[in-house]
C-alpha cells in the first residue's frame, strides 16, 4: 500500500459533464468539477455553503469516469491536490489547484437521477 502525504478526499456532486481527452499514445485524461456543500446554523437559519472543486483523472480512472459519470451524479473521490501554472492569452501568469483523482467510488441510487454505473 503506498503512502499519500498530500491526500485528499471529498463526497460531492459533479458540476458539468466530463470531458475526456484521449492523447496519440492512447492514455487519457478527463477533467470536471466537484461541488462539495458544508451545513451550519446563524441565527437559527440552516445555511448551505457550496465549494467548487477542480477535478483531474488520468487512466483508467479517466476512463471509468468517461464511461459511468454524468453531470449530477454523486461521487467519493480520493486523490491529491496539484497546483500547476499557465500563461494566459494576455501573458498573464494565472495558478489553478486541482484534486488529481486516484479512486473513486460512484454513489447513489440505481433508479434516480444519479444512476449508478459500479
Amino acid at each position: 500500500m503506498s503512502t499519500l502525504r498530500n491526500r485528499v478526499q471529498l463526497i460531492g456532486n459533479v458540476g458539468n459533464e466530463p470531458e475526456t481527452t484521449t492523447f496519440e499514445s492512447g492514455k487519457k485524461i478527463t477533467r470536471f468539477s466537484l461541488a462539495t456543500n458544508e451545513f451550519y446554523r446563524k441565527d437559527g437559519e440552516r445555511i448551505q455553503q457550496t465549494t467548487w472543486h477542480n477535478i483531474v483523472a488520468w487512466g483508467k480512472v479517466a476512463e471509468i469516469i468517461e464511461q459511468y459519470v454524468s453531470k449530477g451524479k454523486e461521487l467519493a473521490i480520493e486523490g491529491s491536490l496539484n497546483t500547476r501554472s499557465y500563461e494566459d492569452n494576455q501573458g498573464e501568469r494565472k495558478f489553478v489547484t486541482e484534486v488529481v483523482a486516484h479512486e473513486i467510488l460512484l454513489l447513489g441510487t440505481k433508479n434516480g437521477n444519479n444512476s449508478a454505473g459500479n
